[in-house]
């Protein structure tokens, strides 16, 4: 079982920057495709980015691209969400989320953190 904690969510202004962190408990986390994922109110869930076990791949959705990062440190059970140049409409809960191997789906789930942009 992986547990999945997220943090670094706040209020900031439009065109200012958040880093968003998910500690994961277990040790085959070095092994999952992590990612972000994204629900503002009244809206579905939606993805922002995801990232392979090694790093060598990411992926994003298009409304963030060059804008968002993620990244991770396998060492530390940890994934990253870099937010720059954000916009009212980043406005969401952003839950990270860990896939296994092989798998389809993601498996494990974070509570997420809110994310507020003010206009």
């Amino acid at each position: 079982q992986v547990q999945l904690v997220e943090s670094g969510g706040g209020l900031v202004q439009a065109g200012g920057s958040l880093r968003l962190s998910c500690v994961a408990s277990g040790r085959a986390f070095s092994s999952y495709t992590m990612g972000w994922f994204r629900q503002a109110r009244g809206k579905e869930r939606e993805f922002v980015a995801h990232i392979t076990w090694n790093g060598a791949s990411r992926y994003y959705a298009d409304s963030v691209k060059g804008r968002f990062t993620i990244s991770r440190n396998n060492a530390q059970n940890a994934v990253y969400l870099q937010m720059n140049s954000l916009k009212p409409e980043d406005t969401a809960v952003y839950h990270c989320a860990g896939r296994r191997m092989g798998g389809r789906d993601f498996d494990y789930w974070g509570q997420g953190t809110q994310v507020t942009v003010s206009s």
